[in-house]
């Protein structure tokens, strides 16, 4: 099992510098292509790439202001399809034709766009507790926190911070958990304070509806049904419902249903019912 990866970069079509993770694999094997949710970066996928690395090249991009990559110029480029244009340059700059699209959530909805745009060269897809539909409430509880500017003096107040947000989606979370949890989330800014790491102006298209779901998602979806399809949802998920999950998995034809018990939106993919399931995929994908 490989556990280090290269920090790389590529260009956006609009000139700002992306940050993505490249963890080394076989050449003759489609690498995995994993995409983070709204307000998150690439440490989240840690976990899982270290688990696939070497049998896969994974490959974690940071969507345009998060993480290491450059904030926009212009908060309004903050939205699905700029995101997929941005990681189009970056297949482009890796010459990749074919890959495994894991993504989570903002990742899952980019994903059924880069499907719809290429169907062809999905060999395969995970879509992490995210569909073709959405539900209001979850959307809504998004849109409490997200673009919030706070900042903490130590991981232990972040933590209990998290907790209080998103104690519902992680009852079984830990101290040392929410801690972890801040740390992939957050960074140390330079005056010492530990802040979220993004760019707050991504909340402004969200909150005006468009840096969330377009509004009809399900004939991208069907562009995903040229490749073996994993759909995980998390037990306590208010944002992804089962009844959205099983009509994916019944219109798909080769899909397989998760559900990682105890958890809300969205599952880590380091839980063991995730790992086995992504790998079982992965076994199926060319």
């Amino acid at each position: 099992m490989g556990t280090g990866f290269t920090d790389r970069f590529w260009e956006s079509p609009d000139g700002l510098k992306l940050h993505f993770r490249d963890y080394a694999g076989p050449a003759d094997r489609a690498p995995v292509l994993c995409m983070h949710g709204l307000t998150r970066n690439a440490r989240d996928f840690a976990a899982l790439a270290q688990h696939l690395a070497g049998g896969r090249r994974v490959i974690v991009p940071e969507m345009r202001g998060r993480g290491e990559s450059e904030y926009a110029r212009d908060t309004a480029t903050y939205t699905p399809a700029t995101y997929v244009a941005d990681v189009e340059a970056l297949l482009a700059q890796e010459g990749i034709g074919r890959f495994v699209a894991v993504g989570t959530s903002l990742g899952g909805l980019m994903t059924m766009l880069l499907a719809a745009a290429g169907p062809g060269r999905i060999a395969g897809a995970v879509l992490n507790d995210i569909g073709p539909e959405v539900e209001a409430g979850g959307l809504a509880r998004i849109g409490e926190y997200v673009g919030q500017p706070r900042n903490f003096p130590t991981w232990m107040h972040a933590a209990r911070a998290l907790e209080d947000v998103h104690g519902a989606a992680h009852p079984g979370f830990a101290t040392e958990d929410w801690i972890a949890m801040a740390k992939r989330g957050m960074a140390v800014q330079p005056n010492g304070r530990i802040a979220f790491d993004y760019d707050m102006g991504i909340a402004e298209p969200f909150q005006g509806g468009e840096g969330g779901a377009p509004p009809d998602l399900w004939p991208a979806f069907e562009a995903l049904r040229t490749a073996p399809l994993l759909v995980v949802r998390g037990a306590l998920s208010d944002l992804f419902s089962e009844a959205t999950a099983q009509a994916m998995v019944a219109r798909h034809g080769d899909a397989e249903l998760v559900t990682v018990p105890g958890v809300g939106h969205a599952p880590l993919l380091d839980e063991p019912e995730a790992l086995a399931a992504i790998d079982r995929l992965l076994a199926r994908a060319a």
